[in-house]
């Protein structure tokens, strides 16, 4: 595809996006006051055009027209930069799907109008933690951890929402209930999960607590249905067993390319949110955000299927 292509592909396509951005801003949606749209699709036409498919074909030549748009559509209405590598976006068959980076979702969940801050944390052998149920909602009461525990088995991992009211709401996840959830995920190889087990821990049980806390806000609909797609693009809609490595990797060699997809589970980087605040947890180097962003795409490449979580 020549420059010029790509120039009115890009050109017709932001049309589209900005028209129906105008829409929705007339029908009540706010976008974050130091978000600027028009450079967060210019990034996103520069980021496309390193995008391919499990063939290496380009994004632009093989997805359709309108599910760029949408992908595009969903980025801007969460407030999404890939500049920030708050999001990025995959192919899956003819479609192109919007993904939510780990510190993407933490952005997009200080947008809703009672949000704080939020925050997860592993759980290590030998760590002490306990919390406890007070009206029907989980209380963290204590977490104690030493530095050398990092390297000993995971046991689970937690996420806390703080409201602008001060109230913190515990989400908790145990091992079993993380690898479940990585069962469910569209890149049910393990590799992702294997090379940055703590972070994908935490993205997981970010996930849990973003999504119950995000289905009951007051917020815009326009932003919860934004989110909630992204979301969904990560997750198979049928629940299976947790897949042991050599069969996971047998089932990629075997299926690879036989499937159309539509989207995946993975990435993780960014260091500010939409609000240009430093985002807190970021314990992973630039180089390692890349490594992981990298691994999380060509899991996706491997992989195919539908979602929700």
């Amino acid at each position: 595809m020549s420059k010029n292509q790509v120039a009115i592909i890009q050109k017709d396509i932001t049309d589209d996006v900005n028209r129906n951005l105008t829409r929705l801003q007339d029908e009540g949606l706010q976008l974050p006051a130091n978000y600027n749209a028009s450079n967060a699709l210019k990034s996103a036409f520069f980021k496309l055009q390193e995008v391919k498919d499990r063939n290496g074909k380009p994004a632009l030549e093989v997805c359709t027209k309108a599910s760029v748009a949408n992908a595009l559509l969903d980025m801007v209405v969460q407030g999404l930069s890939p500049a920030k590598t708050q999001c990025y976006f995959i192919v899956y068959g003819n479609q192109l799907q919007l993904n939510r980076s780990y510190f993407g979702t933490q952005a997009v969940l200080k947008r809703l109008t009672n949000v704080k801050d939020i925050w997860a944390n592993v759980i290590f052998k030998d760590d002490v933690f306990d919390y406890e149920i007070v009206g029907g909602r989980e209380k963290l009461l204590k977490h104690d951890t030493n530095f050398l525990n990092r390297d000993k088995e995971i046991l689970g991992a937690y996420a806390v929402v703080k409201t602008n009211e001060d109230e913190e709401i515990l989400t908790v996840m145990t091992k079993k209930e993380i690898e479940a959830a990585w069962g469910q995920s569209k890149s049910k190889g393990q590799a992702v999960h294997q090379k940055f087990p703590q972070e994908m821990a935490k993205r997981t049980v970010i996930n849990r607590a973003a999504k119950a806390f995000i289905n009951t806000s007051d917020d815009s609909d326009l932003l919860v249905e934004a989110i909630n797609n992204s979301t969904e693009n990560e997750y198979d809609n049928d629940r299976v067993d947790v897949t042991p490595v050599e069969e996971a990797q047998q089932q990629i060699e075997e299926n690879a390319n036989t499937e159309e997809l539509d989207i995946e589970d993975a990435d993780y980087v960014e260091v500010e949110d939409t609000n240009n605040q430093t985002q807190t947890n970021p314990q992973i180097s630039e180089q390692q955000d890349l490594e992981l962003e990298e691994a999380a795409r060509e899991l996706d490449r491997q992989e195919q299927v539908e979602a929700p979580f």
